[in-house]
């Protein structure tokens, strides 16, 4: 097993998880990118919000996870985005398809 990381970002909308998501893989920062649909609940200037977003799921190299966050950062269109990292464990041949995907000398 090989260790990643795989970054947890809620979107607006579909059009934006791809926006990002092309973003993402365009600067080689990210090997793959999943995005589905979900509702969320939260608190959001002292009133609690209901709606509907778009979980945007990168994958990378754990040493590219500070870089990929930065990249979010600057196009994502949400004031407070949020962006979790969870570490997780995949197969050999996937992290090997990876390390070739993305490009470690950025």
């Amino acid at each position: 097993m090989q260790e990643i990381t795989l970054l947890y970002i809620p979107c607006p909308s579909e059009e934006e998880a791809c926006r990002i998501a092309r973003h993402l893989l365009d600067a080689r920062l990210v090997a793959c990118a999943n995005w589905f649909p979900i509702r969320s609940m939260y608190w959001w200037e002292a009133a609690l919000a209901e709606e509907g977003e778009v979980v945007l799921l990168a994958k990378t190299l754990p040493a590219k996870a500070d870089a990929v966050e930065a990249a979010i950062r600057a196009v994502h269109p949400y004031q407070v985005p949020c962006i979790a990292r969870v570490a997780a464990c995949v197969n050999e041949e996937y992290g090997r398809w990876m390390e070739k995907e993305v490009d470690i000398s950025l």
